[in-house]
């Protein structure tokens, strides 16, 4: 197969790092890991949106671009857990929406965006993991990450709209959307074997119904 890109896109504790580990593991590409536990400012942003948002942003976009920069060097196939169109069009746009990013500082960062965006080759297919706000919730306290303890419902109901605004009008790829409420690879291998399937059928073009008998 001819070296593919694939994004897996969705909401905070929706399951992407999951699905691009066991999927990449089953397809055998490489997987690219969402960079938070390396980015600086990640806890003090949690802490205080306005004041570090902007400096949290540019750090999710310098290092998404040199992500991109890597995957195209590299021979093989890559998945990559989330992208940068999801840190400017939703995690971005929602800080100017709440007034946590000035107008000069949102002005100034999504024209840095749309430069970026525009060297980058777009990826092959988008995957959307897509869940409610109680299933995110439940996953996220699962997981214990300190800086992610004051997370509420209405942030995770905002960021869930702007989701499917954002990939409800992405033209750059096709999509594939995953119903991820009741996904569950681990008692339910069949769930990982169908999403490879779809997977495998969106690259190569192909998009055919299926009756049960």
């Amino acid at each position: 197969m001819i070296k593919k890109f694939i994004v897996v896109a969705g909401n905070i504790g929706v399951g992407k790092s999951s699905l691009v580990e066991r999927l990449s593991a089953n397809l055998g590409w490489a997987p690219v890991m969402e960079p938070e536990s390396q980015n600086p400012y990640l806890a003090d942003f949690y802490q205080d949106m306005a004041a570090w948002g902007f400096h949290s942003q540019i750090f999710f976009l310098t290092h998404r671009l040199r992500l991109h920069q890597e995957y195209q060097a590299r021979p093989e196939s890559v998945m990559m857990d989330r992208s940068i169109y999801e840190d400017a069009e939703i995690f971005a746009y929602n800080l100017f929406q709440q007034k946590c990013l000035n107008d000069r500082d949102y002005q100034t960062y999504h024209a840095l965006y749309r430069s970026v965006v525009d060297l980058l080759q777009p990826p092959d297919l988008v995957i959307y993991l897509r869940a409610t706000v109680p299933t995110l919730l439940e996953r996220i306290n699962r997981r214990g990450r300190q800086y992610e303890a004051n997370f509420d419902s209405d942030y995770l109901t905002r960021l869930n709209g702007l989701y499917e605004r954002w990939i409800s009008s992405f033209t750059l790829c096709p999509v594939l959307i995953v119903p991820a409420d009741r996904l569950d690879f681990v008692s339910r291998p069949e769930h990982l074997a169908t999403i490879t399937g779809r997977v495998l059928d969106k690259l190569a073009g192909k998009d055919e119904v299926h009756f049960d008998d």
